[in-house]
């Protein structure tokens, strides 16, 4: 699903975190093609008539990512885990902005395999992010999880990586988690 990764893009992180500019103009031609396919990923569950188009979405969560003055760069996985979160406040924000709409007007299939075989409820975005919201005070580990892929489209594996924990620890979160989110977007 994601390209192999590439060494490099660690590397100018660490050298931006560093405070070397220079890496940030060679970071972005690097990364811009995996940040299109995490915006597809986004723009994939929206209603079809979205206003935001995916370059306008990589661009704006790149530009929140260059002011995070707080982080300490230190990976590629955490650079687009940190990508795909960005790009679902912008969503949720531009949907809040749009008065979004009533309940199942506009709404998506909400597919929390991401993935294959989950709920079969219709929503429009800004309710499933709330129900997401709701989980992720009881698990936080777990709802970045299902952030990750749900969102960003990262396999089990790559998720993993992004939140240091084992694939096995994953694939358990992820179970619990698409239990919990099935049975509250099925209560609302």
């Amino acid at each position: 699903m994601t390209p192999a990764p590439d060494p490099n893009i660690t590397r100018l992180l660490i050298e931006w975190s560093s405070g070397d500019q220079d890496a940030l103009a060679h970071l972005f031609p690097l990364v811009y093609d995996e940040l299109r396919v995490i915006a597809q990923n986004h723009l994939r569950r929206e209603r079809p008539a979205h206003t935001l188009q995916r370059t306008a979405l990589v661009h704006e969560a790149f530009l929140r990512l260059v002011d995070q003055r707080s982080v300490t760069w230190q990976s590629r996985a955490q650079f687009f885990g940190l990508a795909s979160q960005m790009m679902r406040r912008i969503l949720v924000d531009h949907a809040r902005r749009r008065g979004a709409a009533k309940r199942g007007s506009d709404g998506v299939k909400v597919d929390l395999d991401g993935v294959a075989e989950a709920a079969d409820t219709e929503l429009d975005f800004e309710e499933f992010d709330q129900v997401l919201q709701r989980y992720e005070k009881l698990d936080p580990r777990s709802g970045r999880l299902v952030e990750l892929r749900f969102f960003g489209g990262l396999s089990i594996e790559e998720a993993a990586t992004v939140l240091e924990i084992s694939v096995a620890t994953a694939k358990r979160d992820w179970a619990l988690a698409r239990a919990w989110l099935q049975r509250e977007l099925t209560r609302s």
